[in-house]
């Protein structure tokens, strides 16, 4: 979703500041932010702050997420066109996320993409997080698919650990990775700078 689907960098970014802010008086960079990817948010701020205030800064980090969605998140420019293209060609379209459910219905939700999807696996859907490719597998069983028809779409690094776990090929979308020089020295199967030129391929691919 965040990087792939969704420009929601900067709302996480502040969310998490948000948080950071009260709870431990401290406003984090972006790239102690990203260390903190991985589970999803209940756990990264359980890491950040302690599990003493949890409930109450989790609370915090839900409000303020949804309050500030639409005014710091976007849909990227040209997503919509494309999963609806993908409906179309009735090609199954699996989410795979890091970011819990909560704030993954909410950006759904608010960007009106929900029926797109269908099956939708979070963070809190999953016994490994990022880069374990478990919440892909769970995808593969429901469908009961063949790794070498999959291809997983993303933007980090952990994305293209998770794919070569399963056996399925990635795309690695860079526009708007925050590890972008380091995807590209993973040399996924491909990787697209801009959403056009991923809806053209996709386009050749399934005229």
């Amino acid at each position: 979703m965040d990087g792939t689907l969704t420009q929601t960098n900067q709302l996480i970014y502040d969310s998490f500041n948000h948080v950071a802010g009260k709870y431990i008086q401290k406003k984090l960079t972006e790239t102690e932010i990203h260390n903190l990817f991985g589970p999803p948010e209940i756990k990264c701020i359980e890491n950040m702050i302690g599990p003493k205030h949890l409930d109450a800064a989790m609370d915090d980090y839900y409000n303020f997420y949804a309050a500030h969605h639409n005014s710091l998140a976007a849909v990227y420019p040209g997503t919509s066109d494309v999963l609806e293209y993908l409906k179309s060609k009735n090609v199954i379209i699996g989410l795979f996320t890091g970011k819990g459910r909560r704030t993954t219905d909410i950006t759904l939700e608010q960007f009106a993409i929900t029926s797109y999807f269908d099956i939708t696996i979070t963070g809190d859907d999953v016994d490994e997080f990022k880069p374990s490719g478990n919440g892909i597998r769970k995808i593969l069983d429901r469908f009961s698919l063949d790794p070498a028809n999959v291809l997983m779409v993303g933007d980090a690094v952990a994305d293209f650990k998770a794919s070569r776990e399963t056996g399925v090929d990635i795309a690695s979308v860079l526009w708007d990775s925050y590890g972008k020089e380091e995807v590209l020295k993973l040399s996924p199967d491909y990787f697209f700078h801009d959403v056009r030129d991923f809806f053209d391929w996709l386009k050749q691919i399934y005229s």
